[in-house]
């Protein structure tokens, strides 16, 4: 078991690492050149650099998926594909992807890419919070919890 990460503009990355060791599990953070991560990184985390292209850093994670994996995303795509791979999936905002919640949400994301595509605007995204990063911890916690870590 490993904890990918879609890590362009994930704001947790340090919380992931944080409890990645306390579990002793693999960190892998995938991002485009355009995000590059400037850090000494601990011996379980790997930085993997994709060329900046369309679905590019979602294609490499995807790839190097498997079974049991944690994927930490905010593209409801790559989280219907990684519940497909067998693995578990949430937000940096703490949802926890599932199938029965996925439906749903791949119909508002159609839904939002039409408005936008007709020339209209969505909502916007809300300043990050204290409570956004203690959702996240609880959220990623109770994945590990229940894979038994």
């Amino acid at each position: 078991m490993q904890i990918l990460v879609d890590a362009d503009a994930c704001p947790v990355k340090d919380i992931i690492i944080r409890i990645a060791e306390e579990k002793s599990l693999p960190v892998v953070l995938l991002m485009d050149t355009s995000h590059a991560w400037n850090r000494d990184n601990p011996p379980w985390v790997q930085v993997v650099t994709v060329d900046k292209e369309r679905d590019g850093v979602d294609i490499a994670l995807i790839n190097r998926a498997q079974k049991d994996d944690v994927v930490v995303t905010q593209d409801y795509g790559v989280a219907a594909l990684a519940l497909g791979k067998g693995c578990r999936a949430l937000t940096q905002n703490g949802l926890i992807f599932s199938a029965q919640n996925m439906d749903k949400l791949l119909f508002e994301r159609h839904l939002g890419q039409k408005v936008r595509r007709a020339g209209g605007r969505t909502k916007t995204v809300r300043k990050r919070t204290v409570e956004d990063d203690q959702r996240f911890e609880k959220a990623l916690r109770h994945i590990l919890a229940e894979s038994g870590l």
